[in-house]
């Protein structure tokens, strides 16, 4: 195991990167404090902060991005108290998760090219039990979340006062619909939603995956 100096790059830390990206959102975006944890969670990665996952665990408590529709873990923070490393703790060998939504989607990239450059990130989509590939890596997928797109992205599943409603959520519980829209009762518009913890909705999806021959969500 690296020790903590060796994974804090003060020189060439992606962090000054993140925040330039950041102050050019044509989105809201928010970055949470960092917490008094932060060095554990570092630790627990093994991330350097020359990486853009192991800048976001280590200098900001999380991200916030379009009202919180869209979820980027840190090191943890009372508004999202899930830290990088122990929310990937348990969850499946072959994803590692970097970001969630309101809608209970999941991005993340494998677990084998955790710390690569050109890892490509995955989405678990909330009305499909495989992970598809999105076809980029993770640092084209934070700076495309932060543009008008996200807002493309996610029109079908979006209604009037989701503002209102992500805001009331949190950044630690998102929407589980019913019936869920993988089935073929499912549907944005028909089915009812209601708050739920994400490590449950994620649980829930898991479980389903595993039900249904072809499909895998771990």
């Amino acid at each position: 195991m690296r020790p903590l100096a060796e994974l804090i790059d003060t020189s060439e830390s992606a962090w000054r990167l993140i925040q330039r990206w950041v102050a050019a959102a044509e989105v809201p975006a928010e970055v949470l404090p960092p917490a008094s944890g932060k060095d554990d969670v570092l630790l627990k990665l093994q991330l350097t902060t020359r990486s853009l996952i192991g800048a976001i665990a280590y200098n900001t408590g999380g991200v916030f991005v379009d009202d919180g529709w869209l979820r980027f873990p840190g090191s943890g923070h009372e508004r999202l108290q899930r830290n990088l490393a122990d929310w990937n703790a348990g969850r499946g060998d072959e994803y590692f998760l970097v970001a969630d939504d309101a809608v209970g989607g999941f991005f993340a990239i494998r677990r084998e090219e955790l710390g690569s450059d050109e890892a490509v990130v995955h989405y678990w989509s909330p009305d499909n039990l495989a992970w598809e590939p999105l076809g980029f890596r993770f640092a084209d997928f934070l700076q495309w979340s932060l543009t008008a797109c996200l807002a493309e992205f996610y029109q079908h599943l979006r209604w009037p006062n989701w503002k209102r409603d992500v805001s009331q959520m949190g950044g630690d519980r998102c929407c589980a619909f019913e019936p869920p829209l993988w089935t073929n009762e499912g549907s944005p518009r028909k089915s009812s939603r209601r708050a739920m913890p994400v490590a449950e909705a994620f649980a829930n999806k898991a479980a389903a995956a595993r039900q249904r021959p072809g499909d895998s969500g771990e």
